[in-house]
């Protein structure tokens, strides 16, 4: 049988938008010393020109969709329930209902500074309000408009068939989720579970899949590593520093996945349908490069005009926008509060001291109270590192913070404003999973290394 010829423009509509994608997303260059990638930079560029309004216009939009939402639970009005677009984003539960409005409560409080200082304060809600929602409001923007780029051309068919060999066999993962992970480790770990949570609505992630992807691939990103390490005075260590981190992560990226919770999500796609062995098999008459480039032959000659590309961006953009920052400003504060206020993370910190101690980490009890505070946000174990005396303890935790991954300020709070199928106790095994998996890792390369 001969393989397909294909027209120059079904050709040209895989290949030119999916460089364009791949030059945005995936494409490291040097800023001022750093490592970024260019839709890092335009995000950046609009935050800067937006200034502080863009506390103000986040603060319009989390307050408009806890009315929305609530009017929609009183009145559910007949426009909503005709629109499936506006009734996924409007029809909430009562928990996301309560969590939307708490958000609104919170980011009008920090925003007018009145109430509690608790909650107010640059360390708790001051700090998701101006630091960290003005980031995911300029990322957002542009990786919702533009990540139709990656996803809608073939340019993940046709990497997804070249990598299943690589990723079916280490991770059980298909290969496509290669690239999550790539734009993640490039770009953001927001922009990772973004895409992750896009595929799983479209059945080309399982539950399992999905889940494993958005708590196992959504890295931290070369840039605020480097923050973190600057953060504890190491920065001559970087480089090796980073392997560290890689090589802890995919420590975790093997074994995190084969322990419950995740071990025990199905393998069946958002409508409850078995995942098919068969979808990556090549068939005998390709080789997998000739198969790839089939597959996104077929990806590109369905993906619709200008105007389709542009609704779906406009549409992802909303729904990040409108339903994730609600989500973030009231967990993330609260996650905020308790590691500010309340003893709970040292408390839950306790256990680990046993544990430093047979890994010969000098300080083991301060150390211990950073472990577990990093659930609540990535940043907080290196600030409390910071007045530690040991180099070895700063750059074990420095590398943990990193590698656990799953902080409720940002990835936590995305994950369960998405689709992708985890909650918070799930969240927190998970995290803890891998602080104990990749512990003994980090330990052993400190001692090496310092």
């Amino acid at each position: 049988m001969t393989h397909k010829q294909h027209n120059i423009k079904t050709i040209l509509t895989f290949i030119v938008p999916s460089l364009i994608g791949l030059l945005l997303f995936m494409t490291p260059i040097s800023v001022d010393g750093a490592i970024t990638i260019p839709i890092a930079i335009i995000s950046k560029a609009l935050q800067t020109s937006l200034g502080s309004s863009i506390q103000l216009i986040v603060a319009g939009i989390v307050v408009f969709m806890a009315i929305a939402s609530l009017l929609t639970r009183i009145v559910n009005p007949q426009f909503v329930r005709k629109n499936h677009f506006l009734r996924t984003l409007l029809k909430v539960n009562l928990f996301w209902l309560v969590t939307r409005i708490l958000g609104a409560v919170f980011i009008v409080m920090v925003y007018l500074q009145v109430g509690p200082e608790m909650i107010t304060s640059s360390a708790t809600g001051g700090l998701v309000l101006n630091d960290l929602v003005p980031v995911l409001f300029s990322v957002f923007i542009f990786a919702g408009m533009l990540l139709p780029l990656l996803l809608n051309f073939g340019l993940l068919e046709f990497f997804g068939t070249l990598l299943t060999k690589v990723m079916r066999p280490i991770f059980n993962l298909p290969g496509r989720s290669a690239i999550d992970c790539m734009a993640s480790w490039l770009g953001d770990g927001s922009v990772g579970i973004l895409m992750t949570n896009k595929q799983y609505e479209t059945r080309f992630y399982t539950e399992r899949e999905a889940a494993v992807i958005g708590t196992t691939f959504s890295a931290v990103s070369i840039t605020f590593s480097l923050v973190v390490i600057s953060q504890v005075k190491l920065e001559h260590l970087f480089v090796p520093f980073y392997l560290t981190v890689c090589l802890a992560g995919l420590v975790a990226a093997v074994i995190v996945p084969k322990l419950p919770p995740l071990s025990w999500k199905k393998d069946t796609y958002i409508d409850n349908t078995p995942r098919h062995d068969d979808d990556e098999s090549v068939p005998n008459n390709h080789g997998v490069f000739s198969w790839g480039f089939e597959q996104a032959m077929q990806r590109a000659s369905s993906a619709g005009g200008v105007k389709h590309v542009l609704v779906e961006g406009v549409k992802n953009v909303v729904e990040m926008i409108f339903g994730v920052i609600p989500v973030v400003m009231a967990i993330g504060t609260v996650a905020l509060v308790l590691a500010e206020h309340t003893p709970l993370f040292n408390y839950l910190g306790m256990p680990f001291i046993p544990l430093l101690e047979l890994l010969q980490i000098p300080e083991a009890v301060d150390a211990s109270k950073t472990i577990v505070v990093g659930f609540a946000d990535m940043f907080i174990p290196s600030i409390l590192a910071s007045s530690i005396e040991s180099d070895l303890t700063r750059f074990v935790i420095a590398a943990l913070s990193v590698t656990q991954l799953i902080y409720m300020s940002e990835v936590g709070a995305l994950l369960i404003g998405s689709k992708i199928p985890v909650n918070f106790f799930e969240l927190f095994v998970i995290f803890i999973l891998r602080t104990l998996v990749t512990l003994p890792v980090i330990a052993l390369m400190g001692h090496l290394l310092i």
